[in-house]
């Protein structure tokens, strides 16, 4: 006969053999539940468990904006390998919900360039309305995989501002930096995630600037471009420290594109097209402390290539460059592009299946894309479900499908 009583330790050790997914529902369970999966000894159980697993194969995640709902979507990496028989193939992504659930909306006075952004597992939303509960736009986290979420302190705007979110993988704590323009020094705003009371801190930054770009973390540093009118070219990336909290700037030479390579700050040129080709010059921050680069020139030329409008996305683990078109309509093909240096090959990849959950017939959806590498720092990412960001104090509950039901399941 089984005793009625479970050790609490057993209980815990089972738990942690599950899904993501699995753990998250649990935590709805009870409240006696809730606080077991909260515990230190769980978090550092699971984390223990998944140092010791095989690497997490890493993803490209999808975020397509509606104009009521985003769609996410994911791609295992390794579906995208060079076919030496073909230079274009096709792939499915996986579905895994559509964002804001029905209390919910996408802020109508959002800037739309820089609507979302991603950190270690979490999206964060620049602005969303909350019915009953803000009049103005709220910034918003969510957790594309399990469907949690949480809204942040409402956040005074001056005329134009921009925010950020970013990871520091030391003390493993999410921050949102929020920068304003024009304005003072010192009416920029931080806010810790998950730490006691949530509440915005000003913060100073010696350099007036305005955002022209996403923001992208990488090792805990958060980079993105900015426009200051106290130089001759004008552009200047901002690298502000999550941990310390304190910015520094690298003056480009001209526009440029930031991304992840191989763990890297990677800055991307183009240059005119010329004899039906792209030039294309990589830059990559191999010390930041003395500022030093390595240069890399590649020449792209593929009529397949040059007649999409696409832009640089990032760096596959394997050392593929990414590049994808910027909107999805149900009426023509929907195209990302993979670029090896090493053996000067571009491959195209039509991506199907978009249109079965999200629908873009009269306007064309924009679609965001973010790019996990292979490297420890993500394998803690792709655990993010488990941790204290997941308490249900901190995240709620969302609707979304799951694959083996076609309606809408409901987490109460």
């Amino acid at each position: 006969m089984v005793s009625d009583s479970i050790p609490t330790e057993l209980i815990l050790e089972i738990l942690s053999r599950l899904p993501a997914k699995s753990i998250a529902r649990f935590h709805c369970v009870s409240k006696l539940w809730a606080s077991m999966l909260s515990r230190p000894y769980f978090k550092e159980l699971l984390l223990t468990k998944s140092s010791a697993q095989a690497q997490p194969q890493p993803r490209l995640f999808f975020a397509i904006e509606g104009k009521d709902q985003w769609s996410f979507f994911s791609l295992p990496q390794h579906q995208t390998p060079y076919d030496k028989s073909s230079s274009s193939f096709v792939v499915t992504p996986k579905f895994h919900m559509k964002f804001p659930p029905n209390n919910m909306r996408i802020y109508p006075g959002n800037d739309r360039r820089f609507s979302c952004g991603y950190a270690s597992g979490l999206m964060y939303f620049y602005g969303m309305w909350i019915k009953q509960e803000h009049y103005d736009g709220v910034p918003v986290l969510c957790n594309p995989i399990t469907g949690r979420y949480a809204s942040l302190p409402y956040l005074y705007r001056y005329r134009r501002a921009y925010s950020f979110m970013g990871f520091d993988p030391i003390d493993k704590q999410y921050k949102v930096l929020c920068m304003a323009y024009p304005c003072c020094p010192d009416h920029h705003k931080i806010m810790t995630f998950g730490t006691g009371e949530m509440s915005w801190r000003r913060i100073k930054c010696s350099l007036r600037h305005e955002n022209v770009s996403e923001g992208i973390c990488i090792d805990g540093v958060l980079y993105y471009l900015g426009d200051t009118s106290e130089r001759l070219n004008n552009f200047v990336i901002v690298c502000f420290d999550v941990r310390s909290e304190k910015f520094k700037f690298i003056y480009p030479e001209s526009y440029c594109e930031l991304i992840n390579y191989k763990g890297k700050l990677g800055v991307i040129y183009y240059d005119d097209y010329a004899d039906d080709a792209i030039e294309l010059r990589l830059w990559v921050l191999e010390d930041a402390e003395k500022e030093e680069w390595l240069e890399y020139a590649y020449t792209l030329r593929d009529d397949k290539f040059l007649d999409h409008y696409v832009s640089v996305v990032g760096v596959t683990a394997s050392g593929e460059i990414f590049f994808s078109m910027g909107d999805f309509t149900s009426k023509q093909p929907f195209y990302v592009f993979y670029f090896n240096p090493e053996k000067n090959t571009l491959q195209r990849v039509e991506i199907q299946g978009f249109g079965e959950y999200h629908e873009a017939v009269n306007k064309p959806s924009r679609v965001h894309f973010f790019v996990d590498d292979a490297s420890s720092f993500y394998r803690f990412a792709d655990h993010v479900e488990y941790l204290n960001v997941n308490d249900p104090k901190l995240l709620k509950s969302n609707i979304y499908i799951t694959p083996f039901d076609e309606g809408y399941i409901h987490i109460e």
